[in-house]
């Protein structure tokens, strides 16, 4: 029982941490490459609108986001695990690929970004996550 209420822990701690994580830096990105100008990327709407006036430079922040949220979540659930923690690190990872494939339906983006993204961001670096952490 404690391995099972520590593991649920690790999955729910993986899943904050590396939302926050990927919040924080969509949050700063805009500081650091800004939007286009006269664009409002604070709306779905704004951001669908905003979409085709993005360069490959705009899209750096958002893939650093997915892809650096997922390896923290991932690792922080395998250094809490009481057990199986490369399946609670790929869990970590499918959460946020729906996330990311929730994004790639919700607001259009080009195709080349939509496969990293989707390709790499995720159950990749959530195996990474756990890689980091294996013990032995």
């Amino acid at each position: 029982m404690k391995n099972l209420l520590r593991n649920i822990l690790a999955l729910l701690l993986g899943l904050f941490v590396g939302g926050t994580v990927n919040m924080g830096i969509i949050t700063i990105s805009g500081s650091i490459i800004p939007p286009p100008e006269g664009t409002d990327t604070t709306t779905m709407e704004g951001l669908k609108a905003a979409m085709e006036l993005f360069e490959m430079k705009h899209f750096i922040f958002p893939f650093l986001a997915h892809a650096i949220g997922t390896l923290v979540g991932g690792l922080l659930a395998s250094l809490i695990a009481a057990s199986h923690q490369l399946k609670l690190a790929l869990v970590i990872g499918a959460f946020f690929l729906i996330g990311g494939i929730t994004m790639v339906l919700s607001v259009p983006s080009p195709l080349w970004f939509t496969i990293i993204d989707l390709g790499l961001a995720y159950i990749p670096m959530a195996w990474i996550g756990w890689k980091i952490t294996r013990r032995g």
